[in-house]
This record gives structure tokens, C-alpha cells and sequence, in this order.
């Protein structure tokens, strides 16, 4: 990719200087066809997109406070344009574009795998992002410029407006999803097909869609012949690692040259011509058929509106549309009508209880002290060392934890003794990037220094897989007891897609194993249901009170729990949909059903 410019040359940009202008929309243009290339899965709306997006950041340059911030700016204006044409297609009666509307030519999986010369299983990566649903490829397409260097965590958070925490939940439940799209082409690549496999494909109209990515990777789960598709599935960060963005195909390039060529002849399609001033920008949109011909010119001024009909002209291609190949005798069917959502029901006041387990994983917002006290948690936690910015009320506990290995310092430790009540939590999702993405070894070695404290200490708490033999933990459990090192309970984390009755009984078991497996107190740090591999992707109302109802009713009976944490207290943002309280004194029904817990 070309060299990023830097803060000099945005500040010329933002006071009028052509040059820096060309200079800043040459250098940031294929960060914002790669973001928008991934989300919008080679739509023929990509070009329009990217084009929105690079006018709105000129046309909005002057108003840019920090110059500094330009790239975080930037990238939070991509997601914005990308989830508006998302909103737009979703209003029109036909979602999904005919094979001969669609723009082939700019299938981003096809650039991808050709343009980086992708193979073995960085191909099978790219090519399982056409299986994931929309929300997770807007996700994908900044986690993977995560993997490769390109962008930070901070940058991510900003552009998707969550807290860093709802951030790495959605993102692991992203990866997971991801996961679960590479089994499905491998099952699909075969060769031969797996002949219950075809059988299962009956009807498939050969297009990724989340309803046939379940089925299909449930096939997998469940057959002899394909089960073997989970295995040896390197962790996708470490196949991204070090990528460069997708270069820009040809007829986008044009579109950072501005207008100096001579004589105004137009050679490549896609030509944008930039000029601004402090208060006013020209923008001259020009295009000339790929053989030649055909250019249309529109110019308008920052205070004037924008004409409906876009003056670009979008040369289609002769390369076949992405289409998976379909076994024989499959034919397509028609899909299954949706089933009516359920109506909500009343729920009558109910009392608040007070137990010793009963607690909540906090992120800060209005009413946090408030709503602790009235949801009747003894204890919370904030996934970080002090409380400073979210105290609790007298009475409830506060819960330090040290988050990753760069938080074990001499001052860090020194300050969760003090802030706590003589318990700590060790590290969070070791086993996941984006959380504390640490090795077994690196945890086991930083594992003394907690130990100093002389706190009641916690095991690192995994996304997932606590109950497996030689999973991480399994093998920080091992490596623990081999050096003799102390670990007083175990913490897990546990996410469920299944909002029907059978969740209940689902996550209980998983509690059961994990403490069959290691004969220690259980502490559950973050649970709730969440589906991020399908849709809906969280329960509702009901389900989501029936599940809180029987998941406390079985933790609080069985003795080797000590403590429960729902993920999380807020209901604001985008935590509505799984969140306890909107303000200090205003619970939703589920924080109602928690309140009423013990």
C-alpha cells in the first residue's frame, strides 16, 4: 500500500492545498476500498461507496478538530456510508442483486484471492467471508485490517461507536462464526462432494446464505465423512498477519490522480478531480467507458444539493459471476416463510433479591451506582483494576482484575490490593486477539507476580472450550499444577445461540464440566445469549427472562458456584437488546428477572 500521509499533509489539505488533497485521498484510498470491498461482499455498489466516502471526508475536512485523529475519522465515515447503503438496500423489494446486475468484475473475494495471491487456507479464509452475515462482514473488514497492522482496537471501537468490551465480545463472536464458514467450504471443495452432503444441498440455489451455512456446517458436525473439516484450522489472525490491503483495481486508481492530465483528456475510468477551498469544494466526477466514450461530468459546490441521479457510469464486466458450484440434481427451492415474532408479554413487579453470588459485569453509563444497587448485586467487576470511574454503592463489592500481561506491573498489582477485597481476577480471554491474546506459557510465567499479592486468586477466564482436554486452559491448569502455582477458582465466559428452553440445561452442563474437570469453585464472569453466527441475534423478551430465570435458579443451587456475573448491567447503545438497566432506577424486563434472582 502507499505510504499513509501524515499529519502535515492532512492540516495542508484541510487549509486548501491541492496537492496535499490528492496526496491524502491517493494514500487513504485503499484502506477504504479494502473496508468497503470486505463489508459489502463485491456488491456493485462498492465504487459508488467508496466514492461517498472520499467525498464527505473532503467536503467535511475543514470542519476536522484534530488532525491527528484523521485516519479514525475516516475510517468511523466508511462504516457510517457503508451502513446507510446497507439500510437503503434493505428497502428496496429485491435485497440480493441478479447474477446480471451484479457486478462480477468487482467480486472483493475474487481481488482478494487473485490480487494477493492467496492459497491454502488464507484462499479458504478469504472465500468463507461471502458466508457470513451482513453485520459480521462490516466487523470482519475492520478485525481483518486489525490482524494485518492496518488499524488499532481504539480505531475499531470508534468506528462501530461500542465500548472496547461489547467490541471484543462481537468480534469473537465474529471469528467464531468465521470459523464455522471455512468448515463450509471446505465440506463444499471436496472432491468428491460427500454424498449425504448432496443430499442436504437438495434445493441450494448455490448462493452463501446464513440459512444454508447452518445447515451445512451441522452436516459437518454430525458426519463421519466430513467432521474432519474442524480440524487443523489455523486461528485466523495468524493467516492475516502482515497482509497488505487488496490493491485498487485500475479504474479506481484514476479516481486519486486528480485533474492535472493533460489537456483534460480522460484515459482511465473512474476519474475524480478534487479542488476545495475554506469554505467551498468543486467536485468533478467524470467517467469514459472502458472503450472509449461515453463521459459524463457533473460539478456541484459544498452548499448546493446533491443531484439524485449519480453521473458515474459502471462498466460491467465478462467474468462469470461468484457462484458455488452446485452438485447434480440440486435444484433451488422456494425459501420458508418467516415465522410472526412473538408477541411481548406483561411482567408483573417483582422483588429485588440480595444474594451472596449475584453480580453484574459493568461498563460505564448514567444510573451505573444506581442500577447495582437496585438490580441487588453483592459484587461486580469492571474488567479493569480500580473502580474509579465506576464506583459502586456501599456494600457491593468490587472485583479487580488484571487484564492482560502488560497490566502486570508493580504499581497495577499494587492498586488492585487496594482497590479489592482481597480477590483478583486473572487475565481476560487469553485465548482470543483483541482480549489479553496470550500464550499458555506467557500466562504461566507472568502467573507468580499475581500470586504476590496474596489475593484469592482466579484463574485466566477463556472465551470458550474450558471443559477440553488439551485446551488452553486445560494446559494452563497443567502447567500450573506441574510448577505449583496457586489458583483458587476458576472463572469462565459462556455465550449461547440457542434461545430456546434447551439453553437453560446448555450452559449448566458446561458449568458442570468445567468444574468436573478441575475440582474447584466456579465464578461465571460473563454469560448470556448472544448469536452472532445467524439470525435473530438475540432472544427475545421472553426467552431472554426464561433463560435468566432457570440459568440463576441452577447456579444458586449448586454450591461449588461462588459467584455469577450477567454480561452486563448497561441497556443502552448497543447493549438494548441484552442489557439490564436503562438508568440507575429503570430496568428492562430482563434486568427485572435478574433483580428477582437469588
Amino acid at each position: 500500500m502507499p505510504d499513509q500521509p501524515d499529519t502535515a499533509t492532512v492540516v495542508a489539505a484541510r487549509a486548501g492545498d491541492p496537492a496535499a488533497v490528492d496526496r491524502l485521498v491517493a494514500g487513504y484510498l485503499p484502506l477504504v476500498y479494502t473496508i468497503v470491498g470486505r463489508a459489502m461482499d463485491g456488491h456493485a455498489d462498492v465504487d459508488d461507496v467508496v466514492q461517498d466516502v472520499m467525498l464527505r471526508v473532503l467536503r467535511n475536512l475543514g470542519d476536522l478538530r484534530d488532525p491527528a485523529a484523521f485516519r479514525s475519522w475516516l475510517v468511523a465515515i466508511t462504516v457510517r456510508q457503508i451502513r446507510e447503503r446497507f439500510r437503503a438496500r434493505r428497502g428496496t423489494p429485491d435485497v440480493l442483486l441478479p447474477d446480471d446486475v451484479r457486478d462480477p468484475g468487482a467480486d472483493f473475494t475474487d481481488l482478494a484471492i487473485t490480487r494477493l495471491e492467496l492459497s491454502g487456507q488464507r484462499r479458504e479464509t478469504a472465500a468463507a467471508t461471502r458466508w457470513l452475515d451482513e453485520d459480521n462482514r462490516e466487523l470482519l473488514s475492520l478485525w481483518w485490517l486489525e490482524a494485518s497492522g492496518e488499524l488499532t482496537r481504539d480505531e475499531i471501537v470508534e468506528a462501530i461507536g461500542v465500548t472496547r468490551q461489547h467490541a471484543a465480545v462481537r468480534v469473537q463472536r465474529m471469528k467464531g462464526q468465521l470459523e464455522t464458514a471455512r468448515v463450509v467450504v471446505r465440506a463444499l471443495d471436496a472432491d468428491p462432494v460427500c454424498a449425504e452432503l448432496r443430499v442436504v444441498l437438495t434445493g441450494w440455489d448455490g448462493h452463501p446464505s446464513p440459512l444454508w451455512r447452518k445447515r451445512v456446517a451441522r452436516h459437518t458436525r454430525d458426519c463421519r465423512e466430513c467432521s474432519p473439516a474442524w480440524s487443523g484450522l489455523v486461528a485466523a489472525e495468524r493467516l492475516l498477519a502482515g497482509m497488505a490491503l487488496v490493491p485498487v483495481p485500475l479504474a479506481m486508481k484514476g479516481a486519486v490522480i486528480g485533474g492535472a492530465q493533460a489537456g483534460g483528456h480522460l484515459a482511465l475510468a473512474g476519474k475524480i478531480a478534487f479542488g476545495m477551498s475554506r469554505r467551498v469544494l468543486t467536485v468533478v466526477l467524470s467517467t469514459t467507458a472502458v472503450a472509449g466514450g461515453g463521459a459524463a461530468v457533473v460539478v456541484y459546490h459544498q452548499h448546493e444539493e446533491r443531484p439524485p441521479a449519480r453521473a458515474a457510469v459502471i462498466v460491467p464486466s465478462t467474468a462469470p459471476a461468484p457462484k458455488i458450484s452446485l452438485p447434480p440434481s440440486v435444484a433451488p427451492t422456494t425459501p420458508p416463510p418467516k415465522k410472526p415474532t412473538p408477541k411481548k408479554k406483561a411482567t408483573k413487579a417483582v422483588p429485588v433479591l440480595k444474594t451472596e453470588k449475584k453480580g453484574a459485569a459493568v461498563w460505564k453509563f448514567a444510573g451505573s451506582k444506581g442500577a447495582l444497587e437496585d438490580v441487588g448485586a453483592s459484587w461486580y467487576y469492571t474488567w479493569g483494576s480500580n473502580n474509579n470511574e465506576i464506583p459502586g454503592p456501599a456494600g457491593v463489592e468490587f472485583v479487580p482484575m488484571i487484564w492482560d500481561e502488560r497490566n502486570v506491573t508493580t504499581s497495577t498489582l499494587a492498586e488492585a490490593k487496594r482497590e479489592g477485597d482481597g480477590t483478583l481476577l486473572g487475565f481476560n480471554e487469553p485465548d482470543m486477539a483483541g482480549q489479553a491474546d496470550m500464550t499458555v506459557e506467557q500466562a504461566l510465567a507472568k502467573w507468580p507476580e499475581l500470586a504476590k499479592t496474596g489475593m484469592r486468586l482466579g484463574a485466566p477466564a477463556v472465551a470458550f472450550g474450558g471443559d477440553q482436554d488439551n485446551g488452553w486452559l486445560d494446559r494452563f491448569m497443567d502447567g500450573a499444577e506441574a510448577k505449583k502455582l496457586k489458583v483458587d477458582f476458576i472463572p469462565i465466559h459462556w455465550y449461547g445461540s440457542d434461545f430456546s428452553a434447551a439453553s437453560v440445561n446448555q450452559f449448566l452442563g458446561y458449568v458442570d464440566a468445567v468444574h468436573q474437570k478441575y475440582g474447584k469453585p466456579i465464578w461465571i464472569t460473563e454469560y448470556g445469549l448472544m448469536n452472532f453466527t445467524g439470525s435473530p441475534k438475540y432472544p427475545n423478551t421472553a426467552q431472554i427472562v426464561a433463560f435468566i430465570k432457570g440459568s440463576t435458579t441452577g447456579l444458586e443451587k449448586r454450591s461449588y458456584v461462588e459467584r455469577y456475573a450477567w454480561f452486563g448491567l448497561p441497556a443502552v447503545g448497543d447493549s438494548v437488546d441484552f442489557g439490564l438497566y436503562r438508568d440507575a432506577s429503570a430496568p428492562t424486563e430482563a434486568g427485572k428477572a435478574y433483580r428477582a434472582a437469588g
